[in-house]
């Protein structure tokens, strides 16, 4: 999908919680991935592997100037003579520690040892983050999730358009909510001392 067709699919959705939640999720993802300096693992189930979120978020990256962005797909049934980028198998996620972190997509929950994996990662001090399935243990293991149910609006593959597009997004939209002290000081500040515009 393509940056007029992701357009065209935000008028469509205006006014509905889609926009904001994929642009809060994606703002979620790019933050926990630029502030350790990149480190993303992506990885789905052995029916579904998000191989098109993959490619979107290494367009988004190098559009963006943000090559954080670029995920590692990790494989259920990767092969030694699989390209590299198709070669990472599972044993990737049981590596993965602080600062590092692991997008799962799964549309109706992961097996158990995909779910034992992404424990590990987690106590091991990734973040996780899950997009797809709305209950069970990989949304309650998640730091954050977005859930996409079967009784959900739009697909999962739709979903992911929208979060990659966001993510790639070089000022993302601000999340509304509590904003702390020091940063409503540093906004006054900023305005306090700014020049006054031309006047013409």
């Amino acid at each position: 999908m393509d940056a007029v067709r992701v357009a065209l699919l935000r008028e469509v959705l205006a006014g509905t919680e889609w926009l904001g939640a994929t642009r809060r999720f994606a703002g979620v993802l790019r933050g926990s991935v630029v502030s350790h300096g990149g480190g993303l693992l992506l990885v789905g189930t052995r029916e579904y592997e998000p191989w098109h979120l993959a490619a979107h978020l290494v367009d988004e990256a190098a559009w963006s100037g943000t090559p954080e962005l670029a995920p590692t797909l990790v494989r259920h049934d990767a092969r030694p003579s699989d390209p590299a980028h198709l070669a990472v198998g599972l044993g990737r996620i049981e590596a993965a520690r602080r600062g590092e972190t692991l997008l799962v997509v799964s549309p109706e929950g992961p097996g158990d040892t995909l779910l034992e994996r992404v424990h590990d990662a987690r106590r091991a001090g990734a973040t996780v983050l899950a997009l797809g399935a709305a209950e069970g243990d990989l949304a309650t293991m998640a730091h954050d999730a977005l859930a996409v149910g079967a009784e959900s609006e739009l697909d999962l593959d739709t979903v992911q358009h929208l979060v990659s597009a966001a993510a790639g997004e070089n000022a993302l939209p601000a999340v509304r909510g509590r904003r702390r002290f020091r940063d409503r000081l540093s906004r006054l500040a900023d305005e306090l001392t700014s020049p006054p515009p031309p006047r013409w």
